[in-house]
């Protein structure tokens, strides 16, 4: 559960600029402000990611049975599947460091997986 509350998601909100003049945006048509938040907002959410959310959506896409993903549900997984490998790219780390070697090498994976039991889904998966 520590684990959990210390990858918490930071949500940042969108800030406007108080400098720009709302008269500017008066003989701008609607659509175009629309369409700069967004984009702006779009921006924002792509800040909000490490991997690319483009490549996340080929590989929901790949499954038969998903025949919609909303934009709101690919960020989810987006960030999930970060804080997955953050989690376990840690765990193997640490079983590096024990070693005292500074490159992860896939046994060190193998140990992790083995140690966490919520790791256990991936056992075999690195066996070639």
């Amino acid at each position: 559960m520590d684990q959990m509350e210390e990858n918490e998601i930071e949500l940042e909100t969108v800030v406007i600029d108080d400098n720009v003049d709302s008269a500017d945006f008066n003989n701008v048509p609607t659509d175009t402000v629309s369409a700069a938040i967004s984009v702006e907002e779009c921006n924002k959410v792509e800040k909000l990611v490490k991997f690319p959310i483009t490549r996340i959506k080929h590989l929901v896409k790949m499954d038969p049975d998903v025949n919609l993903c909303s934009q709101e549900a690919l960020f989810l997984i987006t960030k999930t599947t970060e804080f997955f490998v953050e989690c376990l790219s840690k765990e193997a780390y640490s079983y590096t460091a024990q070693s005292k070697k500074k490159t992860v090498q896939k046994k060190d994976v193998e140990q992790a997986i083995d140690a966490v039991d919520a790791l256990a889904f991936l056992e075999g998966v690195l066996d070639s």
